[in-house]
């Protein structure tokens, strides 16, 4: 008695009914639990009627079903893109993001607050290390873009003033797609977000589909390689950004670590291990990395790999002062790529007024 109570969200399904089972509660129960959890939406166990009382009472006193709180909500100008600060007990912040394209919604969501990375074009780097994040921190991130869902409904999306029916708000919503790029770098933080993608994937609980999750990693070797052996079966995002080690090393300071030979080596191990495609993200920044020459490079780097390449024009910072590629440039490298026979898109660019793009994430701080 009167320790740190164990929270709710770091345990999976089969921890909570083998813990429930241990204090000689019927399965049944935990069954139960886990669905006005995860299911209802339920984070008082006062409000769980159909769990005897006997076993709410050994919960209070077990578990906590708090959440992180909301200190800060921004909205989009265009309305598809609201964030949110929400503030961890032990005093960080850090920003999960909704985001609304044709026909999906998507979480963006942290592993950690602050990156160990570095990178200079990334606001989350530039701010420095602070934690890794619980699994139940990572987990509740998507709770909460799952409850705001839905609570979103045309009187909540369009305000006291009028019901707008062409709101991207103004209907009910079931959130699919969860990627992990936000804050903090995932595969630094392998074991917890690993049993949080456990939790988010059971299918008697949040049930977000293993292709529905993306994991992207600024080439962490070991994670990549241990990914392929585990047979993890979530999508994986390699952010590349150069086509030669000097030139990665530049923009990206673990390369010095992670050489791009090697990270290329584990990334066909990963393809082969895996039988699935596997995507890299590069940042389009002006007059640095999207040059045909560059885009040739790439194609050579890539030849025969099983990729496609996310094309990302930069998003502002405070603290980088590239600035990103416009539409030609990127529609011809995106030509270039095709002709190496490597697919490409350029990512839809949302919340940049909110400093809520790709790279912008802070934890809380202004958007530049």
């Amino acid at each position: 008695m009167g320790g740190p109570l164990r929270h709710f969200y770091d345990l999976t399904r089969d921890e909570i009914i083998a813990l429930v089972a241990s204090w000689d509660f019927s399965p049944v129960h935990a069954v139960r639990l886990w669905s006005y959890v995860y299911h209802d939406g339920v984070d008082r166990f006062a409000a769980m009627p159909e769990v005897p009382a006997r076993l709410r009472a050994r919960l209070e006193g077990e578990l906590s079903l708090a959440r992180p709180p909301v200190a800060l909500e921004t909205l989009s100008a265009d309305g598809f893109t609201r964030k949110y600060l929400l503030a961890l007990a032990d005093g960080p912040r850090i920003e999960t993001v909704l985001m609304r394209y044709t026909g999906r919604v998507t979480a963006c969501i942290s592993s950690q607050a602050g990156c160990a990375m570095g990178c200079g074009f990334c606001a989350t780097g530039q701010m420095g290390f602070v934690r890794h994040l619980t699994p139940g921190e990572i987990v509740t991130q998507v709770l909460h873009i799952g409850r705001v869902l839905r609570r979103a409904g045309p009187a909540a999306a369009a305000g006291p003033a009028r019901v707008d029916s062409d709101s991207p708000h103004a209907r009910h919503e079931r959130l699919r797609n969860v990627v992990l790029m936000g804050m903090g770098e995932p595969l630094h933080n392998y074991e917890a977000v690993m049993r949080a993608v456990d939790i988010l994937r059971d299918q008697n609980g949040p049930a977000i589909g293993a292709k529905r999750i993306t994991l992207s990693t600024v080439g962490v070797i070991p994670g990549i390689v241990r990914l392929a052996d585990e047979a993890r079966p979530i999508q994986l995002a390699v952010s590349l950004h150069a086509a030669t080690q000097a030139e990665r090393a530049a923009l990206v300071p673990v390369a010095a670590r992670w050489p791009l030979a090697e990270l290329i080596k584990a990334c066909r191990y990963y393809v082969e291990k895996q039988q699935r495609r596997i995507f890299f993200e590069w940042t389009l920044i002006a007059g640095r990395n999207d040059t045909p020459e560059q885009a040739h490079a790439v194609g050579r780097l890539l030849r025969g790999l099983q990729a496609q390449v996310n094309l990302i024009p930069l998003n502002p910072t405070a603290g980088y002062g590239g600035v990103p590629s416009d539409r030609d440039a990127a529609r011809r490298f995106q030509e270039i790529l095709a002709g190496h026979g490597l697919p490409s898109t350029v990512r839809q660019r949302r919340g940049l007024d909110i400093a809520a793009g790709c790279g912008q994430l802070a934890g809380g701080a202004r958007p530049p």
